[in-house]
C-alpha cells in the first residue's frame, strides 16, 4: 500500500485516455466505474485517486484485447510536461544525478503503482522496478511496463537525445507482439529482475537546460504540493477510496476486494481487524453515503441508482435505503426537491 495509494494529477488518467482513442475506445468507456468525468480530468487543480486511476487502468487493459505491451506503450508516451512541477524541477536541475535524486524524492508525485530503487553498478547505473504484490499479475505487468516506459522517456527528455540505454530487462516473458526495442536498446524478457541501466558518465553532464533558481523554486513547490496530498497508506482509506468510486454488478464482496489486491480474503479480514474495521460495515457506511448524494443528486432514476449500487432490483435497495436512513429513497428525493 505504502508505493501507490496517494493523490495524484490528473494527467496520467488523459493520457490513458489519448493511448484508448488511438485504439477506437471511446473515454466513457474507459471511464467506466471511475467515478470521473472528462470535466473534472479537464481541471489541473482536481486530483485523481489512486484507486479511480486503478478502475482506468484495469478498463483499458480489458478493452485492449490481446495487444501486446500495452503498459509500455503508454509509458512511453509520459512525457515530461505530463509532471508539472516536478517535471520544470526536473528539467532544471544541474545534472542528470541531481534529476534523479529531486525523482526520488517526490516519487509520490508521479502516478507509479511500483517500487523504484536506484543503485550503482560499476560504471553503470541500474534503476530497479518492483511490482505491487497487492495487485492482480495482469495489472502488475501493465505497472511495471508503464513506469519503465515512463523513466525511459523523461530520462530521455531531461538528458536529451544523446541519452542512451545499456539494458531494458523484463522478468516476464514476451507476448506475440511485443515490443523489440526501447530507445534503440534490445528489450530482453524472462530477465531476473525488471531494470533498466545506464553509463553513469552521462548523468554527471550538466543538462541543458539547468537552472539553479527555478529548480530550487520547483523544489519548494513540490513540497508543498506533496504536503496537501498527503499519502494515505492504510487498507481503510483504500476500501473507502474503492467503494466509493466503482459501479458494481452485485453488493461488492470481501473475496472480490481481496482478488484485486491479490490477497486472500483471511489476510485482508486480519488487516481489517488490525486497523479496528469491518468490511460489512465499511460497505454499508460507503453505499449509504453514495446512495443519500445519488438520490439527492436527482440526476439517475431510483431504479439506476439501485443498479449502480448492485442491487439485484429496486425493492431490494429501497428496503436497504429505509433501513439505512429510516426513509424511502422516494420520500427522500422529494424532500431533497428533486423529482
Amino acid at each position: 500500500m505504502t508505493v501507490w495509494n496517494f493523490a495524484r494529477s490528473p494527467a496520467s488518467v488523459l493520457l490513458m485516455i489519448e493511448f484508448g482513442r488511438s485504439r477506437a475506445i471511446a473515454p466513457p468507456a474507459l471511464l467506466k466505474g471511475s467515478q470521473l468525468t472528462l470535466k473534472q480530468l479537464a481541471d489541473p487543480d482536481f486530483t485523481v485517486q489512486a484507486a479511480q486511476e486503478l478502475t482506468v487502468a484495469s478498463n483499458l487493459l480489458r478493452l485492449a484485447g490481446n495487444e501486446a505491451g500495452v503498459g509500455l506503450k503508454v509509458g512511453l508516451s509520459y512525457q515530461l510536461s505530463a509532471y508539472g512541477l516536478l517535471g520544470y524541477g526536473l528539467m532544471s536541475s544541474a545534472t542528470g544525478r541531481d534529476a534523479i535524486a529531486l525523482g526520488s524524492r517526490y516519487l509520490a508525485l508521479t502516478y507509479t503503482f511500483v517500487g523504484m530503487r536506484y543503485r550503482r553498478v560499476g560504471t553503470h547505473d541500474a534503476v530497479v522496478f518492483e511490482p505491487s504484490p497487492e495487485l492482480s499479475p495482469q495489472l502488475q505487468r501493465f505497472f511495471v511496463e508503464r513506469a519503465m516506459g515512463a523513466t525511459c522517456r523523461v530520462l530521455r527528455d531531461v538528458m536529451g537525445p544523446a541519452f542512451a540505454l545499456a539494458t531494458f530487462d523484463l522478468a516476464h516473458g514476451a507476448e506475440t507482439g511485443s515490443r523489440q526495442q526501447v530507445l534503440g536498446t534490445k528489450v530482453r524478457y524472462a530477465q531476473p529482475a525488471n531494470m533498466i541501466t545506464f553509463e553513469h558518465a552521462q548523468l554527471e553532464r550538466p543538462l541543458p537546460q539547468a537552472n539553479a533558481a527555478t529548480a530550487a523554486m520547483c523544489e519548494r513547490m513540490c513540497a508543498e504540493l506533496l504536503s496537501r496530498r498527503r499519502t494515505r497508506v492504510d487498507i481503510v482509506s483504500f476500501l473507502n477510496e474503492y467503494l466509493a468510486t466503482h459501479a458494481f454488478e452485485r453488493p461488492p464482496q470481501l473475496k472480490d476486494v481481496a482478488a484485486l489486491l491479490n490477497t486472500s480474503e483471511r489476510t485482508l479480514k486480519r488487516r481489517l481487524q488490525e486497523e479496528g474495521a469491518c468490511f460489512r460495515d465499511i460497505s454499508n457506511a460507503v453505499r449509504k453515503a453514495r446512495a443519500q448524494a445519488l438520490v439527492a443528486e436527482g440526476r439517475l432514476s431510483i431504479k439506476e441508482i439501485a443498479q449502480e449500487l448492485g442491487f439485484s432490483d429496486m425493492s431490494s435497495f429501497s428496503q436497504a435505503y429505509k433501513r439505512w436512513t429510516g426513509v424511502a429513497p422516494s420520500m427522500s428525493r422529494q424532500r431533497a426537491g428533486g423529482s
